[in-house]
């Protein structure tokens, strides 16, 4: 993941740090924000690689952000106790909450990562 910046919208502050050192262990550059209004603020002046994302962030319910990372074409990974998506989440991945941070490395990596061309096709 060298190279890759993720922003991790939590805040949890434990469940922010564990996947903060699993990112950062796995190469990423993290950025770590507790709040919807923090996430709009970051997403505009940065493009992250991906972003993880808490359906219930310290200032309300953070769907609205999910609206505006598509509109940017920014991927992310669903992290929530919520099981129930809805809105601008409902189709993307999701990884119930409680996961070991790797899983989320790994699914971050699906979606970053681009498909390998088969070769020797007719």
């Amino acid at each position: 993941m060298a190279g890759c910046s993720i922003l991790i919208c939590e805040d949890e502050p434990l469940i922010a740090l564990s996947i903060a050192e699993a990112f950062t262990a796995a190469g990423a550059r993290v950025t770590r924000v507790a709040s919807v209004a923090e996430a709009f603020v970051f997403v505009e002046y940065e493009c992250p690689s991906a972003v993880i994302l808490d359906l219930a962030l310290s200032d309300g319910e953070s769907s609205p952000l999910g609206v505006r990372l598509k509109e940017r074409s920014i991927p992310f990974v669903v992290h929530s106790g919520y099981s129930d998506l809805d809105g601008a989440c409902s189709n993307e991945v999701h990884v119930s909450k409680p996961a070991p941070p790797e899983v989320l490395v790994t699914e971050v990596l699906r979606l970053i990562k681009p498909p390998v061309p088969i070769l020797g096709g007719s």
